[in-house]
This record gives structure tokens, C-alpha cells and sequence, in this order.
């Protein structure tokens, strides 16, 4: 027991110190969830030997991951499913997993390397759709075409592998585990329904429960703890991956709430994200061999190319189908790849299953969780960076510096400066975009006008000033990805001012050199 609580100390201490280190880095480049996962591999019994983990911290570390998937499930609207870019999505992923389990096939018989193939495949396919919501949401992209996207396709590339786990990774038969499946959504739509009546009755209990919200009762929380913990035990008794039963909990929570309850919502993530979350990263931290990581150097870059092109690529391409092109921008479509190659809760227990099983080594299983922790480092990262290149129209750039070399370092600040005021519009709330809609296209209207009149009798720094002095009053008023389009109309409009700018400078130039000699 003493070595319980202590720990649970050093756990707790390493998820009270993350957002902390995580607010000290940079432009907070690296994820809480990234050093909760090191600090965990760290300080685990591989190497410092601070963490045990028995089945006292495994509970907790279980509910922290059923916790996880509460809220993925909970974020999934039923339209992201059967709507046209959610069936998209899950013929995206099928094509994803006859990619994957082909390439692991082919891989086994020509290596001759001794692999579970349909684990290794399972997990090439996944998307931690309830890790990167936290991030989606602190960068304002939920409700966006991005967001929407990435819910959509998501959704798929976590439902299906915990469904594949269920029916491929397990010892039982077939055709008892789609029996088992059956039953276990039976449940799921019962406890759905019975929540519905209830609500939808506005009957005495349900006005009860509401009211109680708000006292020592905590009834809102109860209830819902109760029907995570319900589901979770029912997919233990199935003998089912809690995942399955975590994730139903959220869906049927969406059901009966399906406008939402702010007041639930935050509750439950101070309960979640509060404590047994972080708690679940540290320990799947701890499962991370370094010494096994760092001797297989070449599975962990090949695991991470290989979801980048089975996972990544297909989703792309779907995307790019040209109605879904019209609608969404180059680096929208990129992000979106990327966001949903991001992968680990669901690495974490298919190894676990893999090693139970004794068809995967933890060798293995341990780099196979160590790329897992690497995508979700890399990928949101790697998403951001595209966004900000896009935003600063790259092309665009090196053909007005073929244009005016000479002038090289304005452009590259102008870019520079795009690309910063872009980011800041994508911090505006939907509201906000609407409200300043139309003070945009007045700013724009006069603009255009006034740097016409101005490039016809004003000097070039008076021009370059005005400029400045709309870039200012831009960035205050242009458009997140709700309004993209429109955004990239203003962003082409200040280009041509620049350019004009520069082309009269250059003419000026070369017009007093005779002057000047």
C-alpha cells in the first residue's frame, strides 16, 4: 500500500508540473500529453524505477482512459457519421485497413520477422480522436471545416479498430463475440432511450436531477460516472476492450444531452482532466522500454512513415475528391491528414492485447507506444506548421522576389506578418466573425480606393505607412476558417498592395540612377 500512494505522488506530481513546463516551452510546441508520456517513461521501472504500477494504479489508469474516450464519444454527433463525408470516412478507413494488413502480410513473409500482422495493422489505422480534441480545442478548431473534418474521419479511425479489436485480437469464436457485440449495443440503445424518455417526459426525476445540479449532490455527475462505469463493466464482463464500453458511454450521453450541458461538460473534465487522465499517460508512459526503442530505431521511423501513407494519404485523398476540394483549402486538407494520423490510446491497449496474447513481444509493443507518443508530438505540430507556410503564400513570395529581389526582406516581412495576423483571426469566436463580417468588407472596399489614390499621388513611404496602418486594423477584423475564402481575398488584396508598392519603388529607383551618377 505504501507503494502505492508514493506512486501515485510521483504520478501526481508529474501531472501537476506538465502544463506548467508545457506553458514554459515556446509557443507551447510540445503537448502536455507528450511529457506526461516521457516523464512517465522516465520515471518508470524500465529506467528511474519511482513508478510501480499495480492493479491499484492500473484501475485508476483504466478509468482515465475510459474517461478519455467518454469525451470522444461525447464530441461525436450522429450526423458526423451518417452524414456524406462521414460515410466517406468509413470507406476511407476500410480502404486504410486492406492497405495496412497487406503491407504487414507482405511484410512478415518477406522479413520473416514474427509480428502479430492484424495488430500491428489495427494500429496503423487508429486515430486518437479523444487525444487531439484538447488540442483542437485550444487552437479554436472545433466548429470549423477542419474540425468538422477531422470529427468526421476520426470518429471512424476510433470506432472501427476498438470494433476490429473486439472480433480479430480476441480467443473466443467469431461468431460468440458478434453475439456478444449485439447484445453489448442492445444495452447501449437501451440505456440511451430509457435517458431519452426520460428527459424528452420532463418528468419529476429528471426536473430533480436538474435541480440537484448545482448541490453537494452532484447528481448530473453521479449519474453520468454511473453510466461510464457501467458500460466499461459491461465490456469487462463481455470480456471486451473497456475502450468499446467507454466510448458508448459518451455516444449515449450525446443522446440524451444532445444540446450539450456546459455546466456537466466542465465538471467532468476537472474530474477527468483533472486527475485520472493525466494519470492514465503517465502509466502508459511507464510501459516504454528506451533501451528497447533506441536498439529498433528502424521500426520506429518505418511505424511512423507507415502511418503517415496507410492512414494519412487515403484521408488526404478523400478530401481532395473534387466537391470536398471546392469547399476546403490545400492546408486545410493537409492538417486534417495529419490531425487524424495522430495515434496512441488505442497503440497502447491493441499491444496490450497483442502481448497478452503472446503474439507481440513488449519490445515491440514498447516502440510500437513510443511512435504513438511521437505522432501525437509531431503530427499537431506538424499540422500548425502548415497552416502558418499556407498562410504566408510561399509561392506567391518567390515570385515577387523574382520579381524585386532587391526588395527580398520586405517580402519575406510581409509574409512573416500574414501569417501571424492569419493565426490570430483563427482565435475569433464564431460571434465575433459574424459581427465584423461587414466592417471587413468596408475596410476593404476603402482601402482599395484610397491605396489607388494614394500609389497615383502620395510618396512610396507614405503608401508604405497607410499599409501598415491597414495591417494593424486587419488584423482585428479578418475571418477565421469560417470565413477562409473571404480571408484569403483580403490577404490577396493586401498582396497586390504590396506589390504595387514595391514595383513603383523599383521604377523610382531606376528612374534617378542616371541622377545619382
Amino acid at each position: 500500500m505504501t507503494i502505492d500512494f508514493i506512486s501515485l505522488t510521483v504520478i501526481v506530481a508529474i501531472a501537476a508540473f506538465a502544463p506548467i513546463i508545457t506553458r514554459l516551452v515556446p509557443k507551447q510546441a510540445i503537448p502536455e500529453i507528450v511529457i506526461l508520456l516521457f516523464a512517465g517513461a522516465f520515471l518508470g521501472p524500465y529506467l528511474a524505477g519511482c513508478i510501480q504500477v499495480d492493479d491499484a494504479i492500473k484501475l485508476i489508469s483504466d478509468l482515465g482512459l475510459a474517461f478519455l474516450f467518454l469525451f470522444a464519444g461525447f464530441e461525436i454527433s450522429p450526423s458526423n457519421l451518417t452524414n456524406k463525408q462521414g460515410r466517406r470516412g468509413f470507406l476511407t478507413w476500410v480502404v486504410s485497413f486492406g492497405i495496412a494488413y497487406g503491407a504487414m502480410l507482405l511484410l512478415a513473409l518477406v522479413t520473416h520477422m514474427t509480428f502479430d500482422v492484424l495488430a500491428v495493422a489495427i494500429a496503423l489505422v487508429t486515430t486518437a480522436l479523444g487525444t487531439i480534441l484538447p488540442i483542437l480545442q485550444e487552437r479554436h478548431l472545433m466548429g470549423t471545416p477542419v474540425g468538422d473534418a477531422v470529427l468526421s474521419y476520426g470518429t471512424w479511425g476510433e470506432l472501427c479498430p476498438v470494433i476490429a479489436m473486439a472480433l480479430l485480437l480476441t480467443t473466443r469464436a467469431t461468431w460468440l463475440t458478434i453475439i456478444i457485440l449485439i447484445a453489448f449495443v442492445l444495452i447501449a440503445v437501451v440505456v440511451a432511450l430509457l435517458g431519452t424518455r426520460v428527459r424528452t417526459a420532463g418528468g419529476k426525476i429528471y426536473g430533480w436531477f436538474t435541480e440537484s445540479a448545482q448541490t453537494t449532490s452532484q447528481s448530473f455527475v453521479r449519474l453520468t460516472v454511473l453510466l461510464l462505469v457501467l458500460l466499461t463493466a459491461v465490456s469487462a464482463i463481455f470480456d471486451l476492450d473497456i475502450v468499446l464500453g467507454a466510448f458508448a458511454a459518451g455516444f449515449v450521453l450525446r443522446v440524451i444531452l444532445p444540446e450539450g450541458n456546459d455546466v456537466l461538460e466542465e465538471k467532468l473534465q476537472g474530474i477527468g482532466y483533472g486527475f485520472f487522465i493525466p494519470v492514465f499517460f503517465v502509466v502508459s508512459g511507464t510501459s516504454i522500454n528506451m533501451q528497447a526503442v533506441f536498439t529498433e530505431p528502424l521500426i520506429l521511423v518505418g511505424f511512423i512513415v507507415l502511418l503517415l501513407f496507410i492512414r494519412g494519404l487515403p484521408i488526404f485523398i478523400a478530401l481532395s475528391i473534387p466537391r470536398t476540394k471546392q469547399t476546403m483549402s490545400l492546408n486545410g486538407r493537409l492538417s486534417v491528414s495529419l490531425y487524424c494520423t495522430t495515434a496512441l490510446p488505442l497503440i497502447v491497449a491493441v499491444t496490450s492485447v497483442a502481448v497478452d496474447a503472446g503474439t507481440m513481444t513488449q519490445e515491440i509493443a514498447s516502440v510500437l507506444i513510443f511512435a504513438g507518443a511521437v505522432t501525437v508530438l509531431m503530427m499537431p505540430l506538424l499540422a500548425s506548421i502548415t497552416y502558418r507556410v499556407a498562410d504566408m503564400h510561399p509561392v506567391v513570395a518567390v515570385k515577387e522576389i523574382t520579381r524585386n529581389p532587391h526588395n527580398y526582406l520586405y517580402t519575406l516581412s510581409d509574409r512573416r506578418q500574414m501569417g501571424k495576423i492569419m493565426n490570430e483571426a483563427r482565435q475569433m469566436s464564431a460571434d465575433e466573425i459574424m459581427d465584423k463580417k461587414a466592417r471587413m468588407v468596408e475596410i476593404h472596399n476603402a482601402a482599395v480606393d484610397h491605396i489607388e489614390r494614394a500609389l497615383a499621388h502620395e510618396s512610396p513611404e507614405t503608401v508604405r505607412r497607410y499599409i501598415d496602418e491597414m495591417y494593424r486594423e486587419l488584423s482585428e477584423t479578418v475571418p477565421d476558417a469560417y470565413h477562409e475564402k473571404l480571408a484569403h481575398e483580403m490577404t490577396s488584396w493586401y498582396l497586390e498592395a504590396v506589390a504595387r508598392y514595391n514595383a513603383q519603388k523599383n521604377q523610382e529607383t531606376r528612374s534617378s540612377a542616371p541622377r545619382n551618377a
